[in-house]
């Protein structure tokens, strides 16, 4: 109960209104959030089987010492036992408890080995975490190929300014995550850069994403609708801006979503042989930028000292072009993360001449094809 009131808290800023949020936290929630699925059922009633047992061994225990302690007190002229030991308390407070264990291990023992059993899925989701968004690849199932990466959608304004906060503020994402219902979703987590903790609590699923580790856990969603999740792993400054929303959707809205996001993806796949105007890549690279690299280097550019490095009138931006390409595509100092592989040549491109044209920077390179990027990979 204290855990879903709260994560039920902390999803909400504590000086707004209560805000019931679909498939989310709910006003004033003093217990965790209804469930969507099977195992998250039976996590609910684990959880209230222990609070009764526990609430009868505590009424049990103090009932009977401020029974013993009132009903024998010294005033009433009792003294106190003399006896040393005795068998039958021994044996007792041996069994009992012995027994109130495995009272409570067998269902919780049969409920963590239903978790575990991610096998014969209907649908295989790769998810990444990063500094600080979701990468989701389907690698089996229908929508297998579908890749992207799920980031807050929330306005800065809304975060760091005064504009009016949205019903949904840091809990809304630009690309969730969709399923079909009714089918066994198989979810392997990793990470790239430090431990996230994938988690959506109407799902009964909490899993760690570590870097250099695989793991994987499962839900079968039961209703279609709108489930909210965060990153609960603490994973740095932007761990606050890392949450989860996860579509379930009918099979045949399904189908039409996967048909739909197959399309956008082709239309979206840059020949890397295109040459791109200067105008056309800092137009675009200010998107990239403000997507994948202002939570560490700011929207200003000025970074955070002592943490990230400032790239307004950075010796390496300002610098030759091939240095910056190595420094995006590879990572550095297994602070900058590696870029390769998650954005795209064209992606990379247009965030470094967007760099390198912007602020007070006025690089002698200025520009930087997806031609070069591709080249640089070999």
């Amino acid at each position: 109960m204290v855990l879903g009131a709260l994560l039920s808290a902390s999803a909400l800023p504590s000086w707004a209104a209560p805000v019931d949020v679909p498939g989310g936290p709910a006003p004033l929630e003093l217990n965790f959030q209804k469930p969507a699925t099977q195992i998250a059922e039976q996590i609910y009633w684990l959880h209230s089987l222990m609070m009764i047992i526990c609430l009868v061994i505590f009424v049990a225990v103090f009932g009977v010492m401020f029974y013993s302690i009132f009903k024998h007190r010294k005033s009433l002229g009792h003294k106190a036992a003399t006896f040393h030991e005795s068998t039958t308390v021994e044996i007792l407070w041996t069994v009992v408890p012995f027994i109130i264990v495995i009272l409570m291990a067998l269902p919780a023992t049969r409920t963590v080995v239903a978790m575990k059993d991610a096998t014969n899925a209907d649908l295989t989701i790769k998810v990444t975490g990063m500094q600080w968004k979701w990468g989701y690849d389907y690698i089996d199932g229908e929508g297998k190929g579908i890749a992207f990466q799920s980031a807050l959608a929330t306005p800065q304004d809304q975060i760091y300014a005064n504009a009016a906060k949205s019903d949904t503020y840091l809990l809304e994402v630009d690309n969730p995550v969709v399923v079909p219902v009714d089918k066994k979703i198989r979810l392997v987590l990793t990470a790239n850069d430090v431990i996230h903790s994938w988690t959506v609590q109407r799902f009964g699923v909490k899993q760690d994403a570590i870097p250099g580790f695989v793991r994987d856990t499962w839900f079968k969603a039961e209703q279609p609708g709108i489930y909210h999740g965060q990153c609960v792993e603490l994973c740095g400054k932007g761990h606050a801006f890392m949450p989860i929303v996860v579509i379930v959707k009918t099979e045949e809205d399904y189908a039409k979503w996967v048909a739909d996001k197959q399309k956008e993806m082709a239309a979206k796949a840059d020949d890397p042989n295109k040459t791109w105007t200067i105008d056309e890549l800092k137009q675009r690279g200010e998107k990239v930028y403000l997507a994948n690299c202002a939570a560490c280097h700011q929207a200003t550019g000025k970074g955070i000292p002592g943490a990230f490095p400032a790239l307004d009138g950075s010796p390496v931006v300002n610098g030759p072009r091939a240095e910056q390409i190595k420094v995006v595509l590879n990572g550095r100092n297994n602070k900058m993360p590696a870029w390769k592989g998650v954005l795209s040549d064209t992606e990379i491109a247009a965030a470094i001449t967007y760099t390198r044209n912007n602020w007070s920077n006025k690089a002698a390179e200025n520009i930087v094809q997806p031609a070069e990027v591709l080249a640089a990979h070999k």
